[in-house]
């Protein structure tokens, strides 16, 4: 029997999901990347206490978009219910959900004995009562003890997010664009590529005299390879939707004939950092302003990726 397909872009998931996504891949490797340079490469507290305290506000302003749209008390209580999981082991957004919120447990707790350690806290009357109180002083006793098993049960949420941001996508078969293996290694790898340059953006500004010269190198080194990555990925993805199903191509052409995405993401995003950053490690530049330029079109093009990919999902009619 002949059946009638119709094809259109989905109107529901738009820009709001994009931030979503973005804020949560970043904030979530922000987190982890920032405990394991601190466990493993050089202890940096002023590092720490940034990189948590900005991974946390990222983690928790793209929870409040997705909380926001769904406009739902019973929604927003169900996918904050732990057991939603297991009632539903493919719902992705409570498994999400659950990361993310563990992420920002265990990464506050991480940072706790660094923030009682720093002198600023202290002189701001509120944070001070706060970190003064006799359970938040044996909390962080508590976790100095156990600082490396705090710090990989963030590691591992963190992960888990960066992963479930992709996942998420997937799980919708009605639309090709997303629903392929690539996606949840493309979104992992572009958060991380992008913690690497909002760290870099924290360490030659506001951590410029107190960031290490060695995990700044390799943090370009890095994200070096991580854009190499992105751009391999891309590739494939190419060939998977131009060789795909109707619903594929037509993605595909909204995609690669929009010069937001071909300038804007890959051209701005991705090649020009990459030239930037290569010329760095091979020569290296006689100030920061190129690497500090480069990391911020990673981020821009980091939040690009998402928006397009919101913007270019068909599907077809009926599924």
């Amino acid at each position: 029997m002949d059946v009638n397909m119709t094809y259109a872009t989905q109107e529901m998931w738009t820009w709001w999901l994009a931030i979503y996504l973005y804020f949560g891949g970043l904030g979530a490797a922000t987190l982890a990347v920032t405990f394991l340079t601190d466990m493993y490469l050089k202890p940096n507290r002023a590092l720490v206490i940034w990189g948590a305290g900005a991974g946390v506000v990222l983690l928790a302003l793209g929870s409040l978009m997705l909380f926001g749209h769904l406009l739902d008390k019973t929604a927003v209580l169900t996918v904050l219910n732990p057991m939603a999981m297991l009632n539903q082991s493919s719902a992705w957004i409570a498994w999400g959900t659950q990361f993310i919120i563990w992420m920002m447990v265990w990464g506050v707790l991480y940072a706790l004995p660094y923030v009682r350690e720093t002198e600023f806290p202290h002189r701001v009357p509120g944070i001070r009562d706060l970190i003064d109180k006799p359970f938040v002083i044996g909390t962080s006793k508590l976790v100095q003890r156990f600082h490396r098993s705090v710090g990989w049960l963030a590691v591992i949420n963190g992960v888990g997010v960066a992963v479930y941001t992709g996942l998420l996508l997937q799980s919708f078969p009605a639309v090709a664009l997303w629903h392929n293996p690539a996606v949840p290694l493309l979104f992992t790898v572009s958060a991380f590529s992008t913690a690497m340059a909002f760290l870099l953006v924290l360490m030659y500004t506001l951590l410029h005299d107190q960031a290490d010269e060695h995990v700044r190198v390799l943090y370009e080194r890095i994200d070096l390879v991580l854009i190499a990555a992105e751009l391999v990925i891309l590739f494939s993805l190419y060939q998977y939707l131009k060789n795909g199903s109707e619903s594929a191509v037509r993605s595909l052409e909204l995609l690669w004939n929009d010069y937001g995405w071909l300038i804007g993401f890959i051209g701005f995003g991705l090649i020009l950092p990459f030239l930037l950053e290569l010329k760095g490690v091979m020569r290296g530049w006689g100030s920061r302003v190129p690497i500090l330029t480069a990391a911020v079109l990673v981020l821009a093009g980091g939040y690009l990726l998402r928006h397009y990919f919101m913007y270019a999902g068909v599907y077809a009619y009926p599924w």
